[in-house]
């Protein structure tokens, strides 16, 4: 896992996945980080730029990003000491992947095992 942490922040924690350019455009990968620097910063961000997912587990929310090419989707979990990103993907249907919501379950797990 790599963390990136600024000042009083919360830190993220990027347990798969990362934001780039490509295959992001530059204006989706700017607004990426923008919006996980209000999440850092505590804000609670609500629709169209994130949504639960009960699915996942308890504090799991969907960040969504729209780009030229298409969706861009974020797992992530708000926990007490850090933002915890659990995976980068394209959005290509109109429903999360079960493959997609089984593997955030699996690392988010681990995560949590792997802390105590």
């Amino acid at each position: 896992m790599s963390v990136m942490t600024y000042s009083k922040d919360k830190p993220l924690g990027w347990l798969h996945g990362e934001v780039k350019t490509p295959p992001f455009s530059l204006a989706a990968r700017l607004e990426t980080g923008f919006l996980l620097r209000r999440l850092q910063r505590g804000d609670t961000l609500t629709m169209p730029q994130s949504r639960p997912m009960p699915d996942v587990g308890p504090r799991c929310h969907e960040l969504r990003v729209n780009d030229v090419s298409g969706q861009w989707r974020l797992i992530y979990r708000i926990d007490a000491d850090a933002i915890v990103i659990a995976e980068v993907f394209a959005k290509r249907s109109a429903k999360t992947s079960k493959t997609v919501l089984e593997t955030c379950r699996r690392r988010l797990k681990e995560y949590d095992h792997a802390g105590k």
